[in-house]
């Protein structure tokens, strides 16, 4: 799974929140490594090293937000293939795409 990161202005990062890419200063040197937990005497330096935004990962999604997504996929896809027959034999080829369609979409990982 990617990790997803979002830019924070520095007022806006909090102790306990985790970097997602490496931090380096103006002159290409390495302050933090990517995964590194800060920590608030980390945050009371940046102004020393002129950083003002901080790559933080985003928090995983919760499992009802994982639902809601799977939910609203698998809606429109019933509605990409609403004039597909799952069984006219002549229509394998739509039958295939569509099970591979929805196991990327949905993350089942069974197509046909």
């Amino acid at each position: 799974m990617a990790v997803t990161h979002q830019h924070l202005p520095l007022e806006q990062v909090r102790p306990g929140m985790i970097l997602s890419d490496v931090l380096l200063d103006a002159h290409g040197q390495v302050l933090l490594p990517q995964g590194a937990v800060l920590t608030e005497n980390m945050l009371a330096l940046m102004p020393r090293h002129n950083i003002g935004m901080l790559p933080i990962q985003a928090p995983p999604p919760s499992p009802e937000a994982i639902a809601a997504q799977q939910a609203a996929d698998s809606e429109r896809l019933a509605y990409l293939f609403r004039k597909h027959d799952p069984d006219d034999p002549l229509d394998a080829a739509t039958t295939l795409l569509r099970s591979y369609v929805t196991a990327y979409r949905l993350g089942t990982g069974e197509a046909a």
